[in-house]
């Protein structure tokens, strides 16, 4: 299941590339405007501005903006930031692979081939889809 954290990441990201003037937006609306902590949407956005996605500006007219232009953020990159591996099992992750403790084979397990092809169905989604993509879905 989807975290609150990488639900509200989304949410915040995707209202700050609807803004046409491009301008930092301050926490506070963001909050507001999504129904999101304010508290809480700020360690999102803490996050998200050192993981390079936005960039901040203190003072008068400060407030958080996006570095890349929305079509150049995949969602992938965003999951993966905020919630860390895309894969459900740590033995067909990608880029977290750990073998699993209680699989004494993985080309013989079922689970492990379910799992890949759920991983695959994830990636060719999120994948496929930017922050442009999402925050201008009608």
């Amino acid at each position: 299941m989807l975290s609150k954290k990488t639900k509200y990441g989304i949410k915040a990201l995707a209202y700050i590339a609807r803004k046409k003037d491009r301008k930092p937006v301050q926490a506070s609306e963001i909050s507001e405007s999504e129904n999101i902590s304010q508290k809480f949407l700020e360690s999102i956005l803490l996050e998200l501005r050192k993981s390079g996605f936005l960039g901040s500006k203190k003072g008068k007219g400060g407030g958080y903006y996006l570095i890349k232009e929305p079509g150049e953020i995949k969602m992938t990159a965003v999951i993966r930031v905020l919630e860390g591996p895309i894969a459900m099992v740590p033995c067909v992750s990608l880029n977290y692979y750990e073998k699993c403790e209680d699989c004494p084979d993985e080309k013989t397990c079922s689970v492990h081939r379910l799992m890949i092809q759920v991983r695959d169905a994830s990636l060719n989604v999120l994948g496929e889809n930017t922050l442009e993509d999402i925050a201008f879905m009608q």
